[in-house]
């Protein structure tokens, strides 16, 4: 047995990303008969895949391009063509202040949000332990191991508005926030910063307008940064189905990242923050990675310079998913009548958040009976970092994924159904 330090022992641990991530993958490789409403691929969409591959086509075809790509390290900050064309469009789309030394790129945005949580929460010279604040949980499963000190996280448990007879959204309740352990409502050392998804992996939560307005004035009085992770918001990919305004100053850290819009596996997380913040990121990636790839940058360069990242997203991916979420929630409907179940309000992302209430099983052992015949979806018990009270609710949930293919995910619904029924049938 190999002695391991206690970094090591930490990061070894079974973790919900790595099961995620572990099924993901061994199911593909082994080309199983699985269908695959788990994990967070994004569809292949032909209309944006042809984009992809002109582009590299051009790239390929540009005398000495494709060879720079592969054969020479970008900055630590990032593609400077990528950073600047991208920082162009934010400032024309949303009328930002923003330049290019107001972004980094990163190997994705799971190593922006290790490096984010890991500078602004943890041991502090003085004694302090400073924590990451989720002031809404559930959220996204790949925040939950990312911490270098243990008990990184807190959360704030949501109130629960019904909508219809199975519908209901998540709201911030901002009486259950507490920037410090001790429950005060003023400025204090426990908090480094507060994260937020929108809209929110797992649910499909967006935060609303009001809300958000009022986490970033939270962040402002208490001198600390409101971190937005929006992977699936706009400008791109824009897979989101209600309004909501784009929020950002000096004291929002902001993450985008390609994998959403349909380049998952070139990992080009974007960060946009002030300059401060900014340095820290292009100094911890030249540690870390000595420099982000380049790959997913010169991809999508020339079609952010042409606005075409725009188009895409607005006129074909957003349509796409907002088709499917209604076509999987119109099933469902049929599937499950007579059950007490209710689905999160889709209003983004590509994932419904299903909630069986009182259901006489885990979500653990529901998601290894779905297993077994075949269906991966994820237990939600995993989306709740930092919230530690005992909650039934948490147990009584499950993430799907409906981005597949239609036949996919119809025969993929109804074993959930047929799953969830037997276990109430049988209780």
């Amino acid at each position: 047995m190999v002695n391991l330090s206690k970094f090591g022992k930490k990061i070894a641990e079974t973790s919900g990303i790595g099961q995620l991530m572990a099924d993901l993958g061994n199911a593909l490789v082994e080309g199983r008969d699985i269908l695959m409403l788990g994990g967070g691929n994004p569809a292949h969409i032909p209309e944006v895949q042809e984009r992809f591959r002109e582009s590299m086509l051009k790239l390929l075809e540009n005398g000495g391009e494709f060879e720079r790509v592969i054969g020479n390290y970008d900055p630590p900050q990032g593609n400077k063509e990528f950073i600047e064309v991208i920082s162009r469009l934010l400032a024309n789309e949303f009328g930002w202040d923003i330049q290019s030394k107001n972004i980094a790129l990163a190997n994705g945005s799971q190593s922006a949000f290790f490096i984010l949580f890991n500078i602004f929460a943890g041991a502090f010279e003085g004694g302090a332990n400073k924590k990451i604040l989720f002031p809404l949980a559930p959220e996204y499963i790949g925040y939950c191991d990312v911490g270098l000190a243990d008990d990184l996280f807190t959360a704030g448990r949501p109130e629960i508005k019904h909508i219809g007879d199975h519908i209901f959204k998540y709201h911030v309740n901002f009486d259950q926030i507490c920037i410090t352990d001790e429950g005060s409502r003023q400025a204090g050392s426990q908090i480094g910063a507060i994260c937020v998804s929108r809209p929110t992996n797992p649910t499909g939560n967006v935060l609303t307008d009001s809300e958000m307005e009022k986490l970033s004035d939270l962040a402002f009085e208490n001198s600390i940064p409101l971190i937005i992770d929006n992977a699936y918001g706009t400008p791109f990919p824009n897979i989101i189905f209600t309004e909501a305004k784009p929020i950002w100053n000096e004291h929002i850290v902001i993450c985008m990242s390609l994998s959403k819009l349909g380049l998952p596996a070139t990992r080009t997380g974007i960060v946009i923050a002030n300059e401060e913040v900014i340095a820290m990121v292009s100094q911890v990636n030249a540690v870390m990675s000595l420099a982000p790839g380049s790959m997913g940058a010169a991809i999508a360069t020339n079609l952010v310079r042409s606005g075409e990242i725009i188009r895409l997203s607005r006129d074909v991916i957003k349509p796409f998913y907002q088709k499917k979420a209604a076509e999987a929630v119109e099933q469902l409907c049929q599937e499950l009548d007579g059950i007490d179940f209710h689905i999160h309000k889709p209003e983004g992302t590509f994932f419904l958040w299903l909630w069986f209430r009182g259901l006489p099983i885990t979500d653990e052992e529901l998601y290894q009976r779905l297993k077994k015949r075949g269906v991966l979806v994820v237990p939600g018990h995993y989306f709740f970092p930092g919230l530690k009270a005992e909650w039934e609710h948490k147990h009584e949930c499950i993430r799907v994924n409906y981005s597949q293919g239609k036949d996919i995910v119809t025969a993929g619904l109804k074993i959930i159904a047929e799953e969830v029924r037997r276990a109430y049938d049988s209780a």
